[in-house]
């Protein structure tokens, strides 16, 4: 029988090598922006060697990938949050709740709002953030279907992911007008995500018991 290999992590001292790397990278991020990240600005900032960041990271993007699996990693944290199922009274309770947390995310981490809202044009980075929103629309739909009794959805469209993308549009708007997401274009944008998954969900859905 042929066994799968199953990937090492890495050792303590490599992932503290890493960690070191990718906190310089999102500190550069947050001061300077995207433009400014290079291997060798990363390397200055950690106070390492640039062939020990070239040894885990073999270009910029490699780089910008892992903080965006990073920001993501968050953003799935604060979906798995609790919920208090006795104050919602509607599925929207649940959006606005989901919804608010991201823009915490959002506004307590400027290499987010760089890595997804900012427009970079690198395609490897806007790619593996179009991943990881699928992966963060099928945790969503499992969340809202825990409290609330679902009508069947498409299964060509990922009616949760892209409600998501929707309301990063208007958020990235407010990033590039204003350099943050203000109060009125948080508003927006959750309207946003709201109407669209008010296509597919009734305004009212039966809650499920706690």
């Amino acid at each position: 029988m042929t066994r799968t290999a199953t990937p090492r992590k890495p050792r303590a001292r490599s992932q503290a090598r890493i960690d070191s790397i990718l906190e310089a990278a999102r500190a550069l991020l947050a001061s300077e922006g995207v433009g400014s990240l290079s291997i060798y600005s990363v390397a200055e900032r950690a106070e390492i060697p640039p062939s020990s960041v070239y040894h885990f990271f073999a270009s910029v993007p490699a780089l910008l990938e892992a903080l965006t699996a990073d920001v993501h990693a968050a953003f799935r944290a604060c979906l798995l949050e609790p919920v208090d199922h006795e104050q919602l009274r509607e599925w929207r309770d649940l959006s606005r709740l989901v919804e608010e947390r991201m823009l915490v995310i959002y506004s307590q981490d400027a290499a987010a709002r760089q890595l997804i809202l900012a427009q970079h044009g690198l395609a490897e980075v806007t790619q593996a953030d179009r991943q990881h929103d699928l992966e963060l629309g099928v945790l969503m739909h499992q969340v809202f279907d825990r409290y609330f009794q679902l009508p069947s959805l498409p299964q060509d469209v990922d009616v949760f992911a892209l409600a998501m993308e929707l309301g990063d549009r208007v958020y990235a708007r407010s990033v590039q007008l204003h350099g943050q997401i203000t109060p009125r274009m948080a508003e927006e944008g959750m309207r946003v995500f709201d109407a669209y998954l008010g296509l597919y969900l009734p305004p009212f859905l039966p809650k499920r018991s706690a």
